[in-house]
């Protein structure tokens, strides 16, 4: 079985790697030669085949596998002009022949019917971000562009862009929305330079009423793509056109990216969408029970199992989700309630995985925002009371919450000695005992640490 076997195998990742990823980096690929344990690819540039190895690389040798082919090492490389292989262009319908027939019309990502601001569980640690979400979706005049909501994985980020746009196309069919990660931005960019073609990709992004750009820290270091997103971001300004921009954290935490993009991102309103507490993550698995009960009304859930795993997975949300579907899914086959017992039984692995491990990065950022204070201060060698307690805290926090050593904690934060550690740990122990702010503060920041 030789290169014939590769639609096959492009037809099994569709599945499993998703549509937007599949025709960003799967598809353009050609199989020119399968020789023993090696399989070769033509990509149309050399970006995507080191984008690919490094992403699906494991993922096609397992599809490999399934075939009957044992492939230790994929290898890629890049076409001449002249060859017979041409990578579809972009398709960007001209801006002669466009209708206003809303977002269909738009190469970006799907949006995810599940999204809508009514399946969304809103609690303390949300709120301000569901607030600003619903604002931006009514339509009409907006204080805050950008709206950028910023977070952790799986805390809602991309729930709240997707029911932003079902809103506001249920209100008006005919706006162009278009949504897409940072990752397909510069992938379109790239392949607009690689085509010539950058004039009918600044018309396309700078035509739509809505641009929504998901997880907006990919583009850090990437200066010809941060310098497109610059322009593109302040034509849609200067047209009061409205931008929704997520990221991992806060833009001026954000290392690599440029400056004049961070302070553009701070235009508008910026929102922290925090981790979730023990309320809103039993509230969402009370939601998703009664979603799941209407497709298997015969599974029974025993008393405190939701709690229970409330309490224990508080890693994100995506993954609170997923145990509560396989929960429902076993109890389906073996016919049989959920109990306690057999929740613990059948979550081991994910009750393993999402035991909380603190980082120190972790506790940097959530005393700089807490704190009100500037990761770069935090970590430069100032000296002020409003730079230096805060930096006492986190240095507490990271002795008291990981298992770093002294040294590994005073490299961390600017290169400093371990004595100044030992220092910063001593005060903060000596002040909780005397500072009610100081124990207030502690009590929170672990809190929020914890989960």
């Amino acid at each position: 079985m030789g290169t014939e076997i590769w639609p096959i195998i492009k037809l099994a990742l569709r599945k499993t790697v998703g549509e937007a990823a599949f025709t960003n980096w799967i598809n353009p690929l050609e199989l020119s030669l399968l020789d023993e344990s090696m399989a070769q690819f033509n990509a149309p540039t050399k970006f995507i085949g080191d984008w690919v190895a490094r992403n699906y690389g494991d993922a096609i040798k397992l599809e490999f596998a399934k075939q009957g082919e044992s492939i230790d090492r994929l290898s890629f490389g890049v076409k001449a002009k002249s060859s017979a292989i041409i990578t579809p262009k972009p398709h960007i319908t001209p801006k002669a022949e466009r209708t206003k027939t809303g977002s269909a019309d738009l190469p970006g990502a799907a949006l995810d019917p599940r999204f809508t601001f009514d399946n969304f569980v809103v609690g303390k640690p949300n709120e301000l971000a569901h607030a600003a979400a619903r604002r931006v979706a009514e339509g009409g005049e907006v204080s805050f562009n950008p709206l950028f909501l910023h977070g952790g994985v799986g805390l809602g980020k991309t729930h709240l862009m997707h029911a932003i746009a079902w809103e506001i196309k249920k209100r008006d069919p005919n706006a162009r929305i278009l949504y897409l990660s940072a990752e397909q931005f510069m992938y379109r960019f790239v392949q607009a330079l690689r085509f010539k073609d950058t004039i009918s990709f600044k018309e396309m992004f700078r035509s739509v009423d809505v641009l929504m750009v998901d997880d907006v820290q990919f583009i850090a270091g990437k200066s010809s793509t941060q310098e497109e997103f610059f322009h593109t971001f302040n034509a849609l300004i200067d047209q009061n056109k409205q931008l929704i921009i997520s990221g991992d954290r806060s833009p001026i935490d954000m290392e690599h990216l440029e400056d004049r993009i961070k302070s553009r991102l701070q235009w508008g309103l910026v929102v922290d969408v925090h981790p979730t507490d023990y309320e809103l993550r039993l509230g969402i698995l009370q939601s998703k029970q009664e979603t799941q009960a209407r497709y298997n009304s015969t599974v029974e859930i025993s008393p405190g199992v939701l709690e229970f795993m409330a309490h224990r997975i508080s890693s994100n949300v995506r993954v609170l989700e997923g145990a509560l579907t396989r929960l429902y899914a076993f109890g389906s086959l073996v016919g049989r309630p959920i109990t306690l017992e057999m929740a613990q039984e059948s979550l081991s692995d994910i009750l393993r995985a999402t035991d909380r491990k603190v980082t120190i990065d972790e506790i940097i950022r959530k005393v700089t925002d807490h704190y009100g204070v500037n990761l770069t201060d935090m970590l430069s060698a100032r000296r002020s009371r409003s730079i230096a307690r805060p930096r006492q805290v986190a240095m507490y926090l990271s002795k008291k919450l990981t298992s770093k050593s002294l040294p590994e904690i005073g490299r961390r934060f600017g290169k400093r000695d371990h004595t100044t550690v030992i220092h910063a740990v001593k005060k903060i122990e000596e002040l909780q005992s005397i500072d009610n702010q100081i124990a207030n503060d502690l009590e929170v920041l672990r809190r929020m640490l914890e989960g």
